[in-house]
């Protein structure tokens, strides 16, 4: 490698490679016959993943802990699921009735810094940023390496990249060291033409508008899609719950009101209008957000900022249903059995969208490193 401050080198041992200079960078990819015959095993293959931003609590969602005390349980009863010995929150019924067709983790965790963009990055790229060098997203990855199809992005954010979220730096959602050519589209949630029954089903909301907006890309032939619910943190209601305090407005009535309600709906929608058409075996769906909450409700009838444990919700791709991949305590604070790095669902999105990893490394000065750091998550499809 001739690159003075790091690279991306794919070992695929083809015979003609194309060099990209970016910003000091020396990117190797494949050459464009390879890339061709790559992408034609896995064209079919779409992923979605829900950017949750904020932070939803665990708690209140996938991992109710109903014998807990009332400062760590929450304000709110847990229900049963189609899985005998599965609860939710009650703030997510449709998604219950549905949980024999998910698969839901919940011993997601980091060690980094408690703050948005750390594990936004971990989510969306593998790694953390060092220094100057930023990873590139999973949907640029996967567009980097698919064949073209004119007009038709490969790679697109809706309706925009992250801003605002707290701290000024990298979200995980740019080409990084790929360069600029293979920056996401960014697209609105505008929507195109839907009969009123289609647009009930993901309900007429910001969320159901985003998800409906997603599967009209997949249908459409885009392999990739990031969706925000929030595409910033600043001055609105999100899951970034600290309570009613200048850290966040929301609190855990907020969840109850509409956060998780149109959530349930949306989600819910999405994964029966993908089943109906027949697009939900070849499209992986993760819904997940950068960290989860604290424990204990704090006295502002919130939760504070908690990378120890989260959950996420996966289904589509050929997921096995029903399945529950990891534990946490009884107070949802730390995992008991199965931690999951959230640069594994990166893994998984690559992996299911015919990336393979394991040749892909990065130079940082002399030292060589895999681009992410992590396999994907097997447990998904036992």
């Amino acid at each position: 490698m001739s690159g003075t401050d790091g690279g991306l080198e794919r070992g695929d041992g083809v015979s003609r490679r194309d060099f990209l200079r970016v910003g000091g960078l020396t990117v190797v990819g494949l050459s464009q016959s390879a890339l061709v015959r790559a992408a034609a095993a896995f064209a079919h293959r779409r992923a979605i993943l829900i950017v949750m931003a904020g932070g939803p609590s665990q708690l209140e969602t996938f991992d109710p802990k109903p014998d807990a005390p009332s400062s760590i349980r929450g304000p709110f009863k847990s229900i049963e699921t189609a899985i005998p010995g599965i609860r939710f929150s009650e703030t997510l019924p449709l998604l219950a009735q549905r949980a024999n067709r998910l698969a839901i983790v919940r011993s997601l965790h980091h060690d980094a810094a408690p703050i948005h963009e750390t594990g936004q990055q971990l989510l969306q790229t593998g790694r953390l940023a060092n220094g100057d060098l930023r990873f590139p997203n999973w949907g640029c990855i996967v567009a980097s390496q698919s064949a073209s199809r004119t007009g038709i992005p490969a790679n697109a954010i809706v309706p925009a990249v992250l801003t605002g979220t707290g701290v000024n730096a990298y979200r995980g959602q740019e080409a990084g060291l790929l360069g600029s050519d293979w920056e996401p589209a960014q697209v609105s949630s505008t929507i195109d033409p839907e009969p009123e029954t289609i647009r009930r089903m993901y309900g007429e909301t910001d969320f159901g508008r985003l998800l409906l907006k997603s599967r009209q890309l997949i249908e459409q032939g885009t392999r990739c899609v990031t969706v925000n619910l929030f595409d910033s943190l600043h001055d609105r209601i999100t899951w970034d719950c600290h309570g009613d305090s200048h850290c966040g407005p929301a609190t855990l009535h907020d969840y109850q009101s509409h956060l998780c309600p149109d959530f349930d709906r949306a989600v819910s929608g999405l994964l029966d209008d993908l089943g109906q058409r027949g697009l939900l075996d070849d499209t992986l769906v993760i819904a997940t957000g950068e960290f989860g909450r604290t424990p204990q409700v704090n006295d502002r009838f919130g939760r504070d900022h908690w990378t120890e444990c989260w959950s996420a919700l996966v289904a589509g791709g050929r997921v096995t249903g029903g399945n529950v991949i990891g534990a946490s305590d009884a107070s949802a604070a730390r995992p008991i059995d199965r931690p999951v790095s959230p640069a594994e669902l990166t893994a998984t999105l690559l992996d299911w969208c015919g990336v393979n990893t394991t040749p892909l490394t990065v130079t940082i000065g002399k030292t060589e490193s895999p681009l992410v750091q992590h396999e994907k998550l097997c447990e998904l499809w036992q």
